[in-house]
Order: C-alpha cells, then sequence, then structure tokens
C-alpha cells in the first residue's frame, strides 16, 4: 500500500468519485484538485490564521494508490461554518476561503448551470444541509378548545348547578332516580361544549392550512443549464438563485452576479434604508428579505433552520384568532343581548325565590313546595339549585355566543370556497370587507388581458417589416437590434441537446420579445452575451417605463448605450433612426409626426408598442470600465432602431365580469402604464368604455391628473374610467381621491412600486401569477389566476359573506326574543320556566352551533349582485330584518303563551304533556324559521334549497334528534312521549310561519334606519361663560345654523366607520359658510385634526335648536 491521505486535513468529497473519474481528460483532474484546494481552505481554517500556518499534505510518488472508504455526500462541509459565514457578513473570511467559486467548487455547484438537479442530487444535499423549512410552535389541540370552552363562565355556573343538583337528586331519591336531572344537566353542557370546539378546531386547523399554502412562494432556480420556477420550499443548499425586483431572498447565500441589486432588509433588521449589494463590498444575502430593485444571481449556503429567518420564523404563528370589523361589531351586539338576557335571568331568579319562600310555588302533586319549618334544608337547597340553574340557563339561551362563530364559520367557508375560485385570502377582514366594496382599480396586463404577449408588428424606420422578411434588413442594423434585446433583458433562453425547440423564461413581455428575436432576427443570446461586455445596467422602472444597459463590444472595443421601453417615450430621445438599409436619417418635423401616427395606430389596435434605440458612447482617452460604470446611462440623441406592437388579447367572460360588476353597482376603473391610446380601445373591448361614449374626463394620463389640484381632482375621479401612462404613486393618489370621496375602494396590483395603494385601498388584491412577493404581503387577497373575472367571484363571495351573517342574526335574535320572553311571563304569572334546563341546552346547541352551520354556508347567488354595495355606515341589522324577526317573535311568543296558559284545557292532556307539547313546538318553529331566514327579501325560500346539501342535512339531523329527545328520553329531558294527532298539532303550529313570512315579506320598509329615529346625541352649546346642554333626537350632521369657529360641541364618540360621511358632510359645510375654497382635502383634514371634531359656535342656537326640523 502507498500512502495514505489523512482525512482531517483533505476534502475528500470529490476524489470519492475517484473511480468514475479515471480514464477522464487531463482537464477533470485538474478541477479535483482545484476543489481539494479550496475545499481544504473552506473547512479546516479559522479566521484568525493565516493559510501558511494550516498543515501541509503530505509529499506522495506520482503514483499513489487511494484506499478510499464511502462517505455521505458532503459529509465534509462544515453547516454551521456556511451558516455563519453569512450571519457574520466577514468579507475578510470569505476572501480567505477563496471566494463566491471556491465555495460553489466545494458544493458542486456550477455558477453557469446550477446544480444537477435530479433527485438523487436533491435527495443528498437534503440529508447534508436539510430542506429549506422551519419548526413551527405546535398547532393548537382539540383539548385546547375543550378547556377554553370550559372557561366560559357561564357554563361553570352550569356545571356548579349540575353538581349540587347531581349531589341532592341522588342523597333524595337514591343513585337509581336520582341522577337524572344533574345528570342531564351534564350532558347537555358536555355535548354542548364538545360540539362547539370540534367546530372552532376544525376552523383553526383550515387556517393553518391557508396559511401554509400562503407562505408557499415560487421562485427561479437554475438547475443542469435550465431555468425552473420551483416551490421555496424546495430550494437547496448550492442552488443558484434568480433575483428580480419584489422577490423574497429564498436562503441566505453568496451574490454571484447582477445589476443594480437593492435590497430592503427591514424585515429583519427594521432599518428602512435599502442595501445595495456587489461582489465587492457586500455580497451577502439573507433569507426572508425583499429585492427592492435590480436584478441578480445568488448561490443558497443555508436553508430551513439554518438561517436567521427560520430561527424567527419558527417562534412565529400566524394568529388564527385575527378578528374582523364585523366580528367586533358582533361582539358588541352580542355584550348587549347579554346584559339585557342577564337583567332578565335575574329578574327571573328574584321572583321565582320570592314566589318560592312565599308558598305559592307548588309540586307536582300540587302542594305547596316552601312550608316554612317543616320543609328540610335538603328541599330547599334542592329547590333553590332548580330555580338557579333555570335563571342561568336563559342566561345561556339569551347570550348568542352563537355570532362570533357564525362569522368564523362563513369566513372559513367562504376562505375555502375561494381558493377553488382562484381566491387566497391573506386577511379575513378582506372577505367582508369586499362585500361593500364600490370602486375596483385595476390593471390591464394580465387582469383584464391574457398576458400571453406576441409581436405581430415590426418596423424599421417608416416601413412596416413583414414577417418572415427580416433577412432583408441591413446586417449591422439587425445586429444593433439583437443586442438590444439579448442583452437589454432580465429573461433568458433555454435549449436542450436533446431538443430543438427553445425555451423562454422572464415576464411575458420579454418572453414575446426574445421569441421574436430568435425566430425572426436569427439570434443567438448566448453568442451575444459571449461577445459583449455588460458594463451597466438600469433596471426597468415603472415611472420612466424603460430600461437600458451599457455594453462593451469585444470585436471593436466600442461602447454602446440600449434603452428599451414604451415607444413615446423612447422617441422623444432620438434624434435619428434608421430605414431598412441602415441609413441613418435625422427626425425632424414630419419624420417625427410619422412616428407619432404609427406608434398611435398600432396603440388604436390594442397593441403595447415597444421602441428600440441606442447610442455609441464617446469614450475618454485612458478610461477604463469601472470609471465608465459610475457615470449615469446617457439617454439623449439615441438613434432608433425598431418599434415592435405586442398583442395581449382580452380574457374571455372579462366582459361579462366587468357587467357583472357595474350592475352590482360598483364602478371599474382601469389604471394602466399602457398609450393612452392602447388603454381606450382595451378598455371598450372590456365593456368599461361604451362605444361612442363620450371620453372626455373619463380617460386621462397619469401626469395629467398628478398635475391637477386636489380640489379638481376631487371634482373629477368620480368621472374617470381609463387611467393611461400612469405610474404607482398615481394609482396610490386615485386610491386616497375616492376614498375621501367616501367610496369603498378596491385596488389590484402585481409589482413592488403597487405596494403603497394595495396597503392604502380597503381590500388590496395582488396577482397570484405575475405578482411580485412584496405586492402579495402588502395585499389582502391574492388572485391566484391574474383573472379579473376571479376579481368578481370574490365580489360576490364578500357579499355572500355579509349576507349569511344577517340571515344568522335574524334567526338568532328570534329565537332570543320568543325564549326570554316566554320564560320572563312564564316566571312572573306561574311561577315556573317551561322550558327546562336541558332544554334550553338543546335549543342553544340548534341556534348557535347547528344553525350557523346551516344558515353560514349558503353559497353566493345571482340575487346578491342586484343589489347596490352595502355602506360603511349602513346598520347591521336592517329594517327587513326587524321586520321580519318581530313577526317570528311575536307569533312564537304568542302561540306558546297559549300553550303555556290554556294547552292543558285545549288538548284536554296533563301538565307534562303540555310542557311537552310546548318544547316541541317551540324548537319545531325554529327549524321552520331556519328556512324564513334563508331568504330576506325574497319570498321564495326555497329557491335554491337543492344546492345546499349541508342545510338539508342540518335540518334533517335536527329533527331526528328532537324526535329522540321527546320519545325516548323521557327521564334525561324530562318529556313525555306525544300522540300521533299531537305531534300533527306541533308541525302544524310550526308551518303556519312559512306562510306568516311570505305575507309578512308583503310589507313594504322604509329605507331610513328605524333607531336612526331615536338616536340620541348630547350637543353643548357654549355661549360666554355658560354652557347649555340639550338633548337631540336627530340623525348626526352639521347644522346649516351654525358657523365654524374654535368652540367645541362634545358629541358622543364616532366610529372610524363614520369617518367618510363626517367628511362629506363637513365638506358641505365649509362650501356654505367659508367657501368652495375652504372644503379641500387638507382643509377638511385639519379640521379633523383638531381635538373636538366640530368646531362651531351658536348663532341664536337656542331658539332654533329644537325646532320641529330636528326633534
Amino acid at each position: 500500500m502507498s500512502n495514505m491521505l489523512s482525512p482531517s486535513l483533505v476534502c475528500i468529497e470529490v476524489l470519492l468519485r475517484a473511480s468514475e473519474n479515471l480514464g477522464k481528460s487531463h482537464n477533470r483532474w485538474h478541477r479535483a484538485f482545484s476543489s481539494i484546494y479550496y475545499s481544504r481552505a473552506f473547512l479546516f481554517r479559522s479566521p484568525g490564521k493565516k493559510y501558511g500556518d494550516q498543515a501541509k499534505l503530505p509529499h506522495s510518488r506520482s503514483c499513489t494508490v487511494l484506499d478510499l472508504e464511502p462517505h455521505p455526500a458532503f459529509s465534509s462541509v462544515d453547516q454551521k461554518a456556511l451558516a455563519e459565514l453569512t450571519k457574520q457578513k466577514d468579507l475578510k473570511v470569505l476572501c480567505d476561503l477563496g471566494g463566491v467559486r471556491a465555495i460553489a467548487s466545494v458544493l458542486q455547484t456550477d455558477l453557469e448551470n446550477g446544480v444537477r438537479g435530479d433527485d438523487e442530487d436533491l435527495a443528498k444535499r437534503h440529508a447534508a444541509f436539510g430542506t429549506n423549512t422551519y419548526k413551527k410552535p405546535p398547532s393548537q389541540g382539540f383539548l385546547h378548545f375543550v378547556w377554553e370552552a370550559f372557561k366560559d363562565f357561564t357554563i361553570l355556573i352550569l356545571l356548579f348547578c349540575a353538581a349540587l343538583s347531581l349531589g341532592f337528586g341522588i342523597k333524595q331519591k337514591g343513585p337509581k332516580e336520582g341522577w337524572y336531572d344533574g345528570g342531564s344537566i351534564f350532558v347537555a353542557v358536555f355535548l354542548v361544549i364538545f360540539v362547539s370546539s370540534l367546530s372552532n378546531y376544525r376552523q383553526s386547523r383550515q387556517f393553518e392550512k391557508l396559511s401554509k399554502q400562503s407562505n408557499n412562494i415560487k421562485v427561479d432556480v437554475i438547475r443542469k443549464g435550465r431555468r425552473q420556477h420551483v416551490s421555496i420550499y424546495d430550494v437547496v443548499v448550492g442552488d443558484v438563485v434568480c433575483l428580480k425586483i419584489g422577490d423574497q431572498v429564498p436562503a441566505d447565500g453568496l451574490f454571484i452576479d447582477g445589476h443594480s441589486l437593492q435590497i430592503d432588509e427591514s424585515s429583519m433588521t427594521g432599518e428602512s434604508d435599502h442595501v445595495g449589494i456587489n461582489q465587492a463590498q457586500n455580497p451577502f444575502l439573507i433569507s426572508g428579505t425583499k429585492v427592492a430593485d435590480g436584478y441578480g444571481q445568488m448561490i443558497a449556503l443555508s436553508v430551513g433552520m439554518n438561517t436567521t429567518w427560520g430561527e424567527m420564523m419558527s417562534s412565529v404563528s400566524r394568529n388564527a384568532d385575527e378578528q374582523t370589523p364585523l366580528q367586533a361589531r358582533l361582539n358588541q351586539l352580542t355584550s348587549s343581548i347579554g346584559k339585557f338576557g342577564l337583567a332578565v335571568a335575574l329578574l327571573v331568579l328574584v321572583i321565582l325565590l320570592v314566589r318560592y319562600f312565599t308558598g305559592h310555588t307548588k309540586d307536582v302533586n300540587g302542594n305547596k313546595e316552601f312550608k316554612g319549618s317543616r320543609t328540610s334544608v335538603n328541599d330547599v337547597l334542592n329547590a333553590m339549585v332548580r330555580i338557579i340553574a333555570a335563571a342561568v340557563t336563559i342566561v345561556v339561551v339569551a347570550i348568542p355566543e352563537g355570532l362570533p362563530l357564525a362569522v368564523t364559520l362563513t369566513l372559513a367557508y367562504s376562505m375555502k370556497r375561494m381558493m377553488a375560485d382562484h381566491a387566497m385570502v391573506r386577511k379575513l377582514s378582506a372577505c367582508e370587507t369586499m362585500g361593500s366594496a364600490t370602486t375596483i382599480c385595476t390593471d390591464k396586463t394580465g387582469t383584464l388581458t391574457q398576458n400571453q404577449m406576441k409581436v405581430t408588428k415590426f418596423w424599421l424606420g417608416q416601413n412596416p417589416v413583414e414577417q418572415g422578411a427580416a433577412s432583408k434588413i441591413s446586417s449591422n442594423v439587425a445586429e444593433f437590434v439583437r443586442q438590444g434585446v439579448a442583452l437589454n433583458t432580465t429573461g433568458s433562453v433555454y435549449k436542450s441537446s436533446s431538443s430543438s425547440d427553445y425555451e423562454f423564461s422572464g415576464s411575458p413581455t420579454e418572453k414575446a420579445l426574445l421569441s421574436w428575436a430568435v425566430s425572426e432576427l436569427d439570434m443567438d443570446m448566448q453568442q451575444l452575451k459571449q461577445s459583449c461586455i455588460v458594463l451597466q445596467v438600469e433596471a426597468f422602472n415603472s415611472q420612466k417605463k424603460r430600461s437600458g444597459v451599457l455594453i462593451r463590444s469585444k470585436e471593436d472595443d466600442k461602447v454602446y448605450v440600449h434603452w428599451k421601453g414604451a415607444a413615446e417615450m423612447i422617441l422623444e430621445k432620438c434624434s435619428h433612426y434608421y430605414d431598412a438599409s441602415g441609413n441613418s436619417k435625422s427626425i425632424a418635423g414630419d419624420a417625427k409626426a410619422t412616428f407619432e401616427q404609427i406608434i398611435q395606430s398600432m396603440a388604436a389596435s390594442s397593441l403595447r408598442c415597444i421602441a428600440f434605440a441606442h447610442k455609441q458612447v464617446p469614450q475618454v482617452e485612458d478610461e477604463n470600465d469601472e470609471e465608465i460604470t459610475q457615470k449615469t446611462l446617457q439617454d439623449d440623441g439615441l438613434t432608433l432602431l425598431a418599434i415592435v406592437g405586442l398583442k395581449d388579447p382580452c380574457r374571455p367572460g372579462v366582459t361579462k365580469a366587468v357587467q357583472d360588476c357595474q350592475h352590482a353597482g360598483v364602478n371599474i376603473k382601469m389604471i394602466s402604464g399602457d398609450n393612452v391610446f392602447t388603454a381606450q380601445a382595451i378598455a371598450t373591448e372590456c365593456g368599461i368604455l361604451q362605444s361612442g361614449q363620450d371620453i372626455d374626463g373619463a380617460v386621462i394620463e397619469g401626469p395629467e391628473f398628478r398635475s391637477y389640484t386636489p380640489e379638481q381632482r376631487m371634482e373629477k375621479v368620480d368621472k374617470i374610467r381609463v387611467m393611461a401612462r400612469s405610474s404607482p404613486f398615481d394609482k396610490l393618489l386615485m386610491v386616497q381621491c375616492l376614498k375621501q370621496k367616501g367610496h369603498v375602494v378596491a385596488v389590484t396590483g402585481d409589482g413592488t412600486n403597487d405596494a403603497p395603494a394595495l396597503k392604502e385601498a380597503d381590500i388590496g388584491l395582488s396577482m397570484g401569477i405575475q405578482g411580485t412577493e412584496v405586492a402579495k404581503e402588502s395585499s389582502d387577497i391574492v388572485i391566484l389566476d391574474d383573472n379579473f373575472a376571479s376579481v368578481a367571484t370574490v365580489l360576490g363571495w364578500g357579499r355572500c359573506v355579509y349576507n349569511n351573517i344577517q340571515k344568522f342574526i335574524q334567526f338568532q335574535l328570534t329565537v332570543n326574543v320568543a325564549a326570554l320572553t316566554i320564560n320572563f311571563v312564564a316566571a312572573v304569572s306561574a311561577g315556573e320556566v317551561p322550558l327546562t334546563a336541558v332544554q334550553l341546552l338543546w335549543v342553544n346547541l340548534i341556534m348557535d352551533t347547528l344553525g350557523a352551520l346551516a344558515l353560514a354556508t349558503e353559497k353566493p347567488s345571482n340575487e346578491l349582485m342586484d343589489k347596490p354595495p352595502v355602506g360603511r355606515t349602513e346598520p347591521l341589522i336592517t329594517n327587513v330584518m326587524w321586520r321580519n324577526l318581530m313577526a317570528q317573535a311575536l307569533y312564537q311568543i304568542s302561540i306558546l303563551l297559549t300553550l303555556q296558559f290554556k294547552g292543558e284545557s285545549v288538548f284536554g292532556v296533563s301538565s307534562a304533556v303540555k310542557d311537552t307539547l310546548v318544547f316541541n313546538t317551540f324548537v319545531l318553529c325554529q327549524v321552520f324559521n331556519e328556512f324564513n331566514a334563508r331568504k330576506l327579501e325574497k319570498k321564495s325560500m326555497f329557491e335554491g334549497i337543492h344546492k345546499n346539501k349541508l342545510f338539508l342535512a342540518i335540518i334533517s339531523i335536527t329533527i331526528v334528534l328532537q324526535v329522540v329527545m321527546v320519545e325516548f328520553l323521557k327521564k334525561f329531558a324530562n318529556t313525555e312521549r306525544l300522540s300521533w294527532g299531537q305531534w300533527g298539532a306541533c308541525i302544524g303550529i310550526a308551518a303556519a310561519s312559512w306562510p306568516l313570512a311570505w305575507l309578512i315579506k308583503c310589507m313594504p320598509v322604509p329605507e331610513r334606519p328605524f333607531f336612526s329615529y331615536i338616536k340620541r346625541q348630547k350637543i353643548s352649546l357654549r355661549s360666554g361663560k355658560k354652557s347649555v346642554q340639550y338633548l337631540a333626537f336627530t340623525k348626526k350632521r352639521i347644522y346649516p345654523w351654525m358657523k365654524v369657529s374654535h368652540q367645541e360641541v362634545d358629541e358622543e364618540s364616532e366610529t372610524d366607520s363614520e369617518d367618510t360621511t363626517y367628511d362629506a358632510e363637513l365638506k358641505w359645510h365649509l362650501d356654505k359658510h367659508q367657501g368652495p375654497s375652504h372644503s379641500t382635502a387638507e382643509e377638511i383634514s385639519n379640521y379633523r385634526s383638531r381635538p373636538s371634531r366640530q368646531h362651531f359656535s351658536c348663532c341664536s342656537a337656542q331658539q332654533r335648536l329644537l325646532s320641529d326640523e330636528h326633534v
């Protein structure tokens, strides 16, 4: 045996494949030697030591036999050292290790072609370095929700009462008979806890699933020379990752190459300043940060839990308990109803206790229950437990805890169904807010159109070039055009050795241009990149609508600047143009007008116009590339190379979706960066503009809108339908104006610069395909297919959520009003509660959980799109709902009280059977009323019922369980078996609610909310030192007889949802008393910012305050 290499000194990951390398070219051994050399430097060097201090390889003969044992792949690579390299950002250590190329060699990564990327290679990298996932905090299990349910105060009281009742019952009647009352309450309470806990647990799991899906970001990597779109979870150590504006950095790594790369590290460091990334000074990239500008490539060194982002995210979980505005309003409603129910329960408790101790309560045999000192302590305590349990149960029924549950159910259900409809909800509040949207500001490209670009027109000079005729173009002009396409792009071209087909990557516009250049101009992108050196790049800018590149030709050493962008903007920078023969001609006078006419004619045909121009940059003697790079790219005196027109067809069905939104009272505004003629043509094709419509004021350009005064913008914004050549700032400005006008605004966006508008809007809608990660994180809902039809679908679901909640509120309040009234009246007049604790808990289960499931899972119907949007300040309980619920509640109260007091004589039955009739009729009334609640306004309650299988299933389950409760659980539910006739009577009484509902819905109701007539407002009027307070029952408004000054009005607190109404009224008042110049947005903001929301002094107000007009 020959010399053995010490494993502590040599990295052998390459040599492990020695048998495969034997017999291959000499160059392969050079590569193996380099890998060993740099591996040693990387793996066994401490930052404090110099290379010369390291152990040296023992000298060996020219022929050496290696005795190699198999080792796991990358076993000699220290993952901790890799992680620390990027976390510490120590440039000196990186240089000592040999730089990026040395580390890439150790990780078996080709910086141009990436990793091999086959299953075996990926498996080895996963085993050695881990996956790009992070540990999550353990999710809350079912027992957690059970424990939360047990914490409910009313549940605890019921359990305490059940325990007392069980103890006294067993003591009095023995274990065989005495456990029924207490045991029944225990079973009923546990059933309520189980069902509510199971429901909350399922919703929690649903939110976790959606959260995981929303974090599944797609990134571009290069594997085996091919650019691929993979999940962020699939990124491995050694991957070459392509980064562009808006991307999230998927792993810790090192910068390979790129231009103008700026990183937003605020998510990690909290610093808002962008960090420049380059090879010389800062090549370190941190996972979780965002690309703010430029583009580049990086090599991944650490993934998953080995990154700072992974460590941080492992301790953070999405808050599934996020409370939406509607849930907050419902919690307030629940609290108010609960307080009223508690007051009723306390009153019932007092009445029952008084009646018991005064001897007015009798047992089943007609004897007094309380006989003074002759009554045993056990009997007294048992009676008190029974009375307290009845009072507490009234509280349980009165508190509509099902309202928040119904919101959770309908939100979870709608989120799940919206995923199937290509919309992923990131913020729960967006589900309900979308139903109130009055205006949708939408992008054009990819949202209204298919985003499948194709070059259909090509103009060289003032002459069109037909397809296939590019060979007739001057060779030098064609070469300049090829350079402009190949080098001034963020896309790429890939052609596998086994296929003649090309694969194009990049944005749809870039792919269309690359495809056209390859097929029409015979462009070889690889050859062009090798023949030129890129010196400087100016990435595409949404403000300038163009991108530029500075290159040096290796052949003649000349430097050129190439520009590509919006045709009319590039044309403005050109002084010459090439004709088909390659002659340079001046653009002046008629020539420029001709080009403008060419651009306009293409734009009118719905084509996106892109122009290419270039210029040779004169060089100063002895000026090197680094000095040239420091200069700004020249953009004047350019020579126009070509103009191309790209066709992007409208999406099928987009016209109908636009019409549906307009029919629903929602205004559609298209905001595009394209030429005004292109935007107008597309808007007309989509139905946003009507053929022959007067476009004066309806079509505008971004710079013009920006130049308006605030008053002009507020005046014109409603009429605008199309805004062309807009910047992200213009979009933000429009959103702000619309919100000031009182609109609920939804905005679509896909770019990083759209983030401010997405955040400012009431509902931000980002694009799932073309949208950047910055845009997605700023949005509330992600449209997965980038289709406007999905936006219209989201609008329908938003309205459905709100409508479903209103249905359940109507249903539950009907039960609450009826149950409270019946128990209160019976307790006051007869000294007994007709519905026992177990029966009320069963009603509570039907009402809260099963009722919520039945009514909160209705799908959107066409009738929802026939109504105008719900206003910001419209009450949750409308006049229609009050009409429906009061009618049904009064019917149930009258029927059930009649049964309570006259049931025995009418049916000729005993008191126990009468109580069962009351209970059975009450439950069946709720079952039939669920059908009524399905349609708030429509008379036909059965329309579309066959589509809601869950509703029918819940109704069936409720009826079956009610039959079991009455007929088979006599001792548990304290019921008696009923005859067929008695069942028929119960069903007949309950079914009468259907014709009653039909008749009630024929009654018209006023549009003005009932409670607005009696809304109390306290106004403080100050005159000198005296202050007089009045109570005025009036709508909240700014009174026309009051002048603005610095006096104060003490008003009841207003909610944020009323801000818009307040602004509109304040504007009107300022216009009236101080002139239009005082009603600008700035003036209104100034008045709003003062400590008091309304400032005015009285002008003979004391005499006019309580006039008929205001009382």
